[in-house]
Order: C-alpha cells, then structure tokens, then sequence
C-alpha cells in the first residue's frame, strides 16, 4: 500500500502529467475575453464584471475577494476606471503577488497613449479621471498593445507553457491586424460624421475612426442629464447633421430616447465590451458589429 500512496505521490509532483491552469480575475469583460484569446486551455478566467454593468460602480463581494485571493495574475484597465472598489479587492483578497507592482497584476492602460489627461483637477467638472480617459479598449489598436504585454506576462508566470502563449499570441495578432486594418478601411467614409454621445467613453473610438462628438448627454461626466440641460442640448444640434446618438447598453436610454423623438436622430446602441449586447460574443464580434451599426446609419 505504501509503494501505492509514494507512486501517486510521484504523479501528483509531475508537471508533466498534471495541469494546472494558470488562474486570470480581470476586471473588465474584454479583458477576460483576451486573457482567454491568448491563454486558451491553459488558463482559467473570471471577470468581476459584465458587458451590462457600468464598472464605475461595482460592489466588491465576497465572492470577488475569493477569486483575487486565488488568481495568479489579475488584468485590470487601471487609470483610476476601477478606483472605487479594486482597492478594497486587493486589500482584503491579501494576495501580494497580485498587487500593482508585482508580476501577478497587469494595469492594461499602462501601455497605451491615455487621452484627456486632465491639466487642473477640480470635482466642480464632474467625474475627472486624473490620468486620463480610461475607456481605452474602444480603440481596437490598444487591445493589440494590452495583447503583447498580457502574452509576455502568461509567458512569465507559466514558463512552462511559454511556447504555447508564444504562439496563441502570434495567431491572434496576426488574425487581429487584419480586421483592424478592414475595419479602418470601411470607417474612412465616416470620417468626421458627429454623433452625440451620453457619456465621453467613446472618444478612444472617434480618435481612431476620425469622427466627432457633437455633444453629450451628460451636462459633466458622471452627471445625469437634467430637462433644462437636455432643452440646451437640443437648441446647441438644431441644424446640424448627426448620424446618431450614441447609448450603451448599461446606461439610462431615456435621455437618449428623448432627444432622438424630438429630433429625429437614430438612436445607436453600440457594443463597448463583450457581452454588452447578446451577438457580441468575442472581441472581434464587438468592433464588428460597432463598425457595422455605424455603417447602418450613415445610409
């Protein structure tokens, strides 16, 4: 019996015959989805969020806290998008190989160009973001940045399956290069159409495809619209061409509705994340389908 119990002793320590997967917690479901592009098999992964919450507010349960207590590596987009309750995460999880400044933890907009940096911080203006705009994945370029430094970090933190990251990496920007490249080329048509936004968590993607924002419906950034602003709003776009106005699945479409019965403007709900809308099931049906409804519009 003893030569049994030494035997499966023997298995359990080999790598080799047993698999244990590398263990993501991402903030943000479009990080979840890369960390599986990229991870494949190897890795399993929870994201605290979904694609029909606002991650502004998320409450940090205890059940989250289990998950950072576990992970071996959390993904977050940083920039202070999470500030309200990825830091009670951390410090109640007690996991310091995942606290910013250790392998195990990734800020994804670390290695991108943040837009909107604000030059005076006053909360008179809103909800400010100190370090800049922090909606970064809606400029599908930044997902091909955060990608190379996610594959890196898998690589480091599971040498054994570096390989296998290696390649997973490789396919995937070779696969995403090519539909970025044919989703600017389809937008170039758009360029500098204006569209209202509700919330200014679309100006990644208006960089990138070149359009421009006629105005929000938010008075300042966090602010709900109130009736008199709304009346503002809708005298400042008399007369001017807007394709649309811009609605996330997260947000209050009222004020949206308002504005589109008043003017005649089409209401767009546009994907942000995966899993905001029930046909954006990956990070390649997101821009698809965004890319997509914008066309739609503008016929």
């Amino acid at each position: 019996m003893k030569k049994w119990v030494v035997l499966v002793l023997a298995m359990l320590a080999s790598p080799g015959l047993v698999h244990a997967e590398l263990k993501v917690f991402a903030c943000e479901a479009e990080w979840a989805e890369l960390a599986k592009q990229l991870g494949g098999d190897q890795v399993k992964v929870e994201s605290a969020t979904t694609g029909l919450q606002d991650v502004h507010y998320i409450q940090a349960r205890p059940s989250l806290i289990a998950r950072v207590r576990s992970a071996d590596l959390v993904v977050c987009t940083g920039a202070d998008l999470e500030a309200s309750w990825l830091p009670l995460l951390l410090r109640k999880a007690n996991n310091r190989d995942v606290l910013p400044g250790q392998p195990g933890f990734l800020a994804a907009s670390k290695f991108v160009t943040l837009l909107e940096k604000p030059e005076v911080l006053d909360r008179a203006a809103g909800d400010i973001h100190p370090f800049g705009n922090p909606h970064i994945q809606l400029d599908p370029r930044n997902i091909g940045l955060v990608a190379a430094e996610l594959a890196k970090r898998l690589q480091a933190l599971d040498s054994a399956h570096a390989d296998t990251y290696a390649a997973r990496y490789a396919d995937f920007k070779g696969r995403w290069d090519s539909a970025v490249d044919g989703w600017a080329t389809r937008l170039q048509t758009l360029q500098g159409a204006r569209l209202v936004t509700y919330h200014r968590s679309w100006v990644y993607l208006f960089a990138w495809a070149g359009l421009v924002e006629a105005g929000t419906l938010e008075p300042k950034p966090g602010v709900p619209p109130s009736s008199s602003y709304l009346s503002e709003l809708l005298a400042r776009l008399k007369g001017q061409e807007i394709l649309g106005i811009v609605h996330a699945s997260y947000q209050d479409s009222r004020p949206s509705e308002w504005l589109s019965e008043r003017t005649d403007i089409p209401v767009l709900l546009l994907p942000h994340t995966v899993g905001s809308t029930p046909q954006v099931t990956d990070l390649f049906s997101m821009f698809e389908i965004l890319v997509s409804t914008l066309e739609g519009a503008a016929r």
